[in-house]
């Protein structure tokens, strides 16, 4: 008996390292996700509908996300997410509004093309990460899907990096600019000599940088830098759109840290801890009968 619990353990092992280990960690990505993210932007200018004009403000940026469970399954998860924009100097809420809606894969973070899937409420292709990196981030580029222009952009590896004590990996990925909406307004607004409304384009162009602790995948800090502006057709630059540098709170930093901290020690249980301890048991057993066997012989 001993000797045949010592080989089980034994066989379990590489089978809990290699085949287990996956299914479980993947497993870990939840599908009743429900999280609330804050970041702020001090000094941002944006135009005011409101006002016909440019402000300086600070704001308050709220995401939040849930989880669709009903479309989750074994390999991807279906979350909503949605984006307030206060703008805390002026005491006016919502001042822009965005959501959208992504499927990813459990174990590689990648974006999936179904359930409805859409930012804006427009039926949208998505591509690269969405919301993590994949489990055992290595030192490479990824593509990172970016909701504002529905594209994803190179990601690139540039450091390593601590924050709150957690050792993390920093990407950085520039989107170039690129014309996002046309609106119609009127000309004056905008010094324009012509009179009546104009057609105004909407460009945006940012760089984007991700904290991702490696083993777990997971963002524990981000920071946005936006300059969205609004263009005649002749090309010219009538007015700042939005721009501003976002970053994310202590308090949120801290949050994602402890979750990522967390994930981090069960993987680690369950792909190094786990596994040694059932090779080490298997063969105390195995050695053990073998012994007790010998003696019986004799």
């Amino acid at each position: 008996m001993l000797i045949g619990l010592g080989a089980f353990c034994i066989a379990l092992a590489p089978l809990v390292k290699f085949w287990a280990a996956d299914k479980i960690i993947s497993s870990g990505v939840k599908s009743n996700q429900f999280g609330v993210s804050n970041l702020e932007a001090k000094g941002a200018q944006y135009f005011s509908r409101q006002d016909l004009k440019v402000l300086t403000a600070d704001l308050d940026i709220i995401v939040t996300t849930r989880g669709d469970v009903k479309e989750a399954n074994a390999d991807r998860v279906v979350w909503d997410e949605a984006t307030v924009v206060n703008d805390r100097t002026n005491n006016r809420r919502v001042i822009d509004l965005s959501e959208r809606r992504s499927a990813f894969d459990r174990a590689s973070g990648v974006g999936v093309n179904c359930c409805g899937v859409n930012v804006q409420k427009e039926p949208v292709q998505i591509e690269g990460q969405i919301y993590k990196f994949p489990f055992g981030v290595e030192k490479k580029t990824y593509k990172v899907f970016n909701s504002t222009v529905r594209k994803a952009y190179d990601a690139t590896f540039v450091k390593e990096d601590v924050v709150n004590g957690l050792p993390v990996y920093v990407f950085e990925q520039t989107v170039p600019a690129t014309k996002t909406q046309t609106l119609t307004a009127p000309a004056n607004v905008f010094g324009m000599t012509q009179t009546g409304d104009v057609q105004l384009d909407r460009w945006y162009e940012g760089k984007n940088t991700y904290w991702i602790e490696p083993v777990t995948g997971s963002p524990v800090k981000q920071e946005q830098q936006r300059n969205e502006v609004l263009k005649s057709s002749d090309g010219v630059e009538r007015s700042k759109a939005f721009v501003a540098t976002a970053v994310m709170t202590p308090d949120t930093i801290k949050g994602l840290v402890d979750s990522a901290s967390s994930g981090k020690s069960q993987i680690n249980l369950i792909t190094n801890t786990l596994p040694l301890i059932l090779l080490v048991v298997g063969a105390v057993l195995l050695v053990g009968g073998i012994l007790i066997g010998r003696r019986k012989t004799n």
